[in-house]
Parts: C-alpha cells; sequence; structure tokens
C-alpha cells in the first residue's frame, strides 16, 4: 500500500461530479420509487400542510374584526357585551389548535416516509456493493464510500423529513397570504411586492454562491474521510517506510481545504437570515407608514392595518425559510 493510499496527499478524485444533479427531475423521480407504498402518505401530509398553513392566514384575518367590531367600539363603554368578542376569540383558539395539530401529524406521517426509505436506499446501497468488482474498491477508498452511508444519506435524511415539507408550507402560506393581502389594500400589497422582489433578488445572488459553497463543502469533507480511512488502515505501512510527516502534511492541507470550504458554505447560509429579517424590517415599517397614511384620509381602517402588519410578519419567514430550505434540497440531491 503506497504511503499515502491509493489517492494521494490530496484523497480522493472525482467526488465534484455527482455533488450537482445532472438531471433533478430523473432524481426526484428516483426518489419517488424508493418510498415505495409510502408515496400514499405524501396525500395526507398535503392536506395537514394545507391545514397548517390555512389556520396561521385565518386567525391572522380575525384580527380584523376583533378590533373594529368589538375593541375599538368598547372603548369608553362601562358595561360592554363581552360574549360575541368571547366567541370570536375561541373561535381563533380553536383555528390554531387545529394548524397544530395538523402540523405535528404532517411531521408524525414525514417522519415515518424519511426513516422507510433511507432503510431502502441503505440496503440496495449495500445489496450493490456486494456486486461491484475489486477494480470499484481499488479506485475508491473506504472513508468516501462510507461517507455514502452515513454524510449522504443523512443529508437527504433532512431533506426529506424537514425542507420538502417546509418548503411546501411556506410556498402555500406566501401565496395565501399574499391573497389575503391584495384583498384588503392592493395600494400596500404593491409596497410589499415591490420589497419582496428586492428579497429574492439577493437570495438568487447569495443562493447561487451557496449552493456551490456546499457542494465543495461536501466533496472535502469525503476527501478528509477517505484519506483518515486509508491512513487508518496503512498506519503500519507509514511507519515502515517512515512517512509520519508527510502522512501529516497531507492531511493537515486536507482539512484546512475542509475548514475553508466549511467556513465559506456556512458564512454564506448564515448571513441569509440577518439580511433577510433587516430587509423584513424595512419593508414593516415603510407598510406601517403607509398604512397610517391611508387611515389619516380615510381609507383604510385599523383592523384592516393590524391585519396587514401581522401578515407582512407572515410573508416574510416563509420567503427566507424557503431560500434555505432549496439550498438544502439542492445539496441533497
Amino acid at each position: 500500500m503506497p504511503p499515502h493510499g491509493p489517492h494521494g496527499p490530496r484523497g480522493p478524485h472525482g467526488m465534484g461530479k455527482g455533488a450537482k444533479p445532472q438531471n433533478m427531475g430523473k432524481t426526484i423521480k428516483r426518489l419517488l420509487t424508493y418510498m415505495g407504498e409510502k408515496k400514499l402518505l405524501l396525500i395526507p401530509v398535503v392536506i395537514c400542510v394545507l391545514i397548517s398553513s390555512g389556520a396561521s392566514i385565518a386567525g391572522t384575518y380575525l384580527l380584523k374584526p376583533a378590533l373594529n367590531q368589538y375593541i375599538i367600539p368598547f372603548i369608553g363603554q362601562e358595561n360592554p357585551d363581552l360574549s360575541a368578542f368571547i366567541s370570536l376569540l375561541l373561535t381563533m383558539v380553536a383555528i390554531y389548535l387545529l394548524g397544530a395539530v395538523a402540523g405535528y401529524v404532517n411531521n408524525r406521517i414525514m417522519l415515518s416516509i424519511s426513516t422507510g426509505t433511507l432503510l431502502r436506499i441503505r440496503q440496495e446501497m449495500f445489496c450493490h456493493m456486494e456486486s461491484l468488482p475489486l477494480r470499484y474498491f481499488d479506485s475508491k477508498s473506504h472513508g468516501e464510500t462510507m461517507s455514502l452511508y452515513t454524510n449522504d444519506t443523512d443529508t437527504l435524511r433532512d431533506m426529506l423529513s424537514q425542507s420538502v415539507p417546509q418548503l411546501l408550507s411556506s410556498i402555500i402560506t406566501v401565496v395565501g397570504v399574499l391573497t389575503m393581502m391584495v384583498i384588503i389594500s392592493p395600494i400596500l400589497t404593491l409596497l410589499v411586492v415591490f420589497m419582496i422582489c428586492v428579497m429574492f433578488l439577493c437570495i438568487a445572488t447569495v443562493g447561487k454562491k451557496s449552493a456551490s459553497a456546499f457542494r465543495d463543502q461536501q466533496k472535502n469533507l469525503g476527501a478528509v474521510n477517505g484519506y483518515i480511512e486509508e491512513m487508518i488502515e496503512g498506519q503500519r505501512v507509514v511507519k515502515v517506510f517512515c512517512h509520519e510527516r508527510e502522512s501529516k502534511e497531507a492531511f493537515s492541507q486536507l482539512n484546512s481545504n475542509l475548514r475553508n470550504a466549511s467556513a465559506r458554505a456556512n458564512s454564506l447560509a448564515n448571513i441569509m437570515m440577518p439580511m433577510m429579517g433587516n430587509l423584513s424590517h424595512i419593508n414593516y415599517a415603510l407598510s406601517a407608514m403607509a398604512g397610517a397614511l391611508l387611515a389619516i384620509t380615510g381609507r383604510l381602517d385599523i383592523g384592516s392595518i393590524a391585519s396587514f402588519l401581522q401578515y407582512i410578519r407572515s410573508f416574510s419567514m416563509p420567503i427566507t425559510q424557503m431560500s434555505q430550505q432549496f439550498n438544502s434540497i439542492l445539496n441533497a440531491l
């Protein structure tokens, strides 16, 4: 065994070739085949996501009648009749509870789907590995092969159990909230849409760099794992040929490459949330000022402004989540 293994001091080559799916549609279709009979469970998942997102949207809209019909008219009254107001509050509680239950059921079902799918994938991977010729194992390090069973499948699990449901929920929430915002105030909605376009421009710029950085991180992680595996198995050869110093230098280089790739990937990923958060705060402030002007001129009531501002809070977060979950899905594929 050579001192640095079959791949030399730089670790295994060619890891980046499979990092980006050549045909995303074909890859997704192949994943669906691994789900087998569990594909039918996607129907209740979609229903639960619709209920959960719809509950949040409906509960927010009830702020408008709560303010306009009850809270504001009650100001100055000594003994107001609170029975109708209490009924409205109980309705809001029931809606949010229904959304919470639907979210819990959705998480449980997706957990079952993801674990069952990974069970089939790992079984097929192992059976396929047993049928491979010796030249495959001569050209691939043990660490690289192990990385397929651990790092890559864990990334796939996160996509199936978290990223896909959250992305679907975010899309439904964005569409539903945008519809309600148009119903409440088309003028304020135009202002929000303009700010959202600015957000999407930032997401597209940072997201493109982030996806490339995460692919580079996965490639370097496989290289480090492969080199460690080779050195552990070939430690006796390393000692015989006195290659300890060269081995340490090679590992230091691989580890440094992984550190740089991880730092770049996580820096780009972590900058997304504060950037979107600050843009969301600017959007909220501009909408509040515009809504106040409309209220002063009598073109909008207080309840509508309160519901609209709450919808803005519900609108910005799903957009930020969509950008992050899309990167996670691309990384898994």
